[in-house]
């Protein structure tokens, strides 16, 4: 541990609190190789979404270990430059459930040194330092007794930081340092504003910081210091919550002003599992239905929530006693189980039931899988099934204010819907209510695949690939289920064919459809006011069964029709249609 940078300057105007964060470096590739039972030497990197958000293999390097740093492997490359700078890099999937199960552990390790920790998100703990600094002495002999617990538990290298306030804790974690008490505001002053990422508990959320990130460094306001030296009602005026829950961090401030704590008393939920539940995924589909009950009630008073507290309790033999997530005791013969989770209230507009979820499910693995490990690992343990379980949203706030638009759907038509289709899926199963994902490919129904509701695919191909050959913008508006046959007719009646060479035996002068929904009636002819093409595409040519080999042409019929039509083996048919 360093000490932090002198501070210059008076302490921040808002009252704040001492926050100790702890902060496990490159934690996806970390619980990515616990995970794989590879050894933390190996050279590994994490491939996920573009975005950095979803789950799921992808193509991009989204964390990278120590070992392949150093041999060049950065953030963002492909998966086949990381290859090209570190041949013997270990690619491993992206995947939030491990992350979070993996991190149970690491929590566990804290919670022997601090009470009433939080977890922000896998690989980061909140944990208040007033009272346990004094009790270990000194804010440094909490800091280097929290390394040493964890690393003696877990064999895992972790960094503490401690400041004023949640943003400045983060970034002192990220320097392994201690902020003297009023210092955080000159500590963050010279930073860029992209580094209030950090401070962000739901990935969800992200996206929105670093595009508000994006339109201050446009504006001028490229460190936290010039956010932070504007008024505090131009901002809130200008840019909305996002904008306050910003400024208070880059002033280093408590995420949460004082005033507002507790105004609303705390909303649960709760639930006996008759029977307990014996497997994860039972008690995740009663924590759906809990979830969705929360998040009902937090929306019909217009709140979110600061914290979500999930507790469990077990049925007869207890998961392993005090060392289990949080046990708070026994009760019936079992052991009660809680774990507090940070949220990012209502400068995100609060959490989805869909993340609460989330939350729950990959806490339940986190305890089930910390209670196996600690029983040998070998054959599967014989675990308490979960009898009873609950919700809590604490720290409840008024949420963001959802204008309702001047015309077109109202701002909260869409979230209702959401929930609609989630308490369908939830009677007839994750598989029966099905959305479309994009992803790569050449021909439009490549493009487009189906996976359930409220998951995230992340295993099919990346659209950011360059796809040579694929059809040019803009993309059809709709698919038929599917392909209709179809004639293209010249003016002399006959039959248009596009030869080896692209030749056309004529131009286009008419379509007839042979029904099919999207593309018109039964054997409906349409007069051909406008084409273009014909584009080849040749698939895996050098295969041994030839590929695929088709033509692509646009045509504009005369009913005001937009057409795709593609040609293979001389035949032709209507792959889409233009809006």
């Amino acid at each position: 541990m360093t000490g932090g940078k002198a501070a210059s300057q008076a302490a921040p105007t808002g009252a704040t609190s001492r926050t100790a964060v702890l902060w496990v470096p490159d934690w996806p590739v970390v619980a990515a190789l616990t995970g794989a039972g590879l050894d933390a030497h190996v050279p590994a990197a994490v491939l996920g979404a573009r975005s950095g958000g979803g789950s799921g293999a992808g193509h991009t390097v989204v964390a990278v270990s120590a070992v392949a740093r150093a041999q060049g492997v950065r953030r963002g490359m492909r998966r086949r430059q990381a290859q090209e700078r570190c041949p013997e890099v270990a690619l491993l999937a992206a995947d939030d459930a491990r992350d979070a199960r993996e991190f149970e552990p690491v929590a566990l390790a804290a919670e022997t040194v601090v009470a009433g920790l939080e977890v922000a998100r896998p690989g980061l703990l909140l944990l208040p330092a007033g009272g346990a600094a004094r009790y270990h002495g000194s804010e440094l002999a909490l800091a280097q007794a929290l390394v040493g617990a964890v690393a003696a538990r877990t064999g895992h290298e972790s960094q503490v930081g401690v400041a004023d306030g949640l943003l400045a804790a983060v970034l002192a974690a990220r320097e392994d340092a201690v902020v003297p008490p009023g210092g955080s505001a000159a500590f963050l002053a010279d930073r860029p504003v992209g580094e209030l990422v950090h401070a962000v508990c739901d990935p969800a959320g992200v996206a929105a910081v670093r595009e508000a990130a994006g339109l201050w460094w446009r504006l001028g306001l490229r460190t936290l210091g010039d956010l932070a030296a504007l008024p505090a009602a131009s901002v809130q005026a200008r840019f909305g919550d996002l904008g306050a829950w910003a400024q208070r961090l880059a002033r280093g401030e408590d995420l949460r002003p004082p005033a507002r704590r507790r105004i609303e008393e705390d909303l649960a939920v709760a639930e006996e599992l008759d029977p307990p539940a014996l497997r994860v995924d039972v008690a995740t589909f009663a924590a759906r239905r809990l979830a969705t009950a929360l998040h009902d009630l937090l929306a019909s008073r217009g709140l979110a929530c600061g914290r979500l507290r999930i507790t469990a309790r077990t049925a007869g033999a207890d998961l392993g006693g005090d060392d289990v997530g949080g046990g708070v005791g026994g009760d019936g013969g079992g052991t009660v189980l809680e774990r507090v989770w940070r949220t990012d209230d209502a400068a995100a507009g609060g959490m989805s039931a869909a993340r609460i979820t989330d939350r729950v499910r990959w806490q339940l693995e986190g305890w089930l899988t910390a209670a196996s490990a600690r029983r040998g690992g070998g054959a599967d343990p014989v675990v308490a099934p979960i009898a009873h379980l609950a919700l809590a949203a604490e720290d409840v706030v008024p949420a963001t204010t959802h204008q309702p638009g001047l015309w077109g759907a109202d701002a909260g038509e869409g979230e209702r819907a959401r929930r609609a289709l989630g308490r369908v899926q939830g009677l007839l199963g994750g598989h029966a209510v099905l959305t479309v994902e994009l992803q790569g490919g050449r021909g439009p129904r490549d493009r487009v695949r189906l996976v359930p509701f409220g998951t995230e695919g992340g295993a099919g191909r990346d659209p950011g690939l360059p796809w040579p050959g694929a059809l040019p913008s803009p993309a059809p508006a709709g698919l038929p289920d599917e392909p209709v046959p179809a004639r293209v007719l010249d003016a002399a009646g006959r039959d248009v064919v596009v030869d080896a060479r692209l030749a056309m035996s004529g131009e286009p002068a008419a379509v007839a459809c042979g029904g099919g929904r999207g593309a018109g009636g039964a054997q409906d002819v349409a007069a051909v006011t406008g084409w273009a093409g014909p584009w080849p595409l040749a698939e895996r040519w050098w295969s041994a069964g030839g590929g695929a080999r088709r033509v692509y042409l646009q045509a504009v019929l005369d009913d005001g029709r937009a057409l795709l039509l593609a040609q293979t083996g001389g035949v032709w048919q209507v792959e889409a249609f233009y809006d």
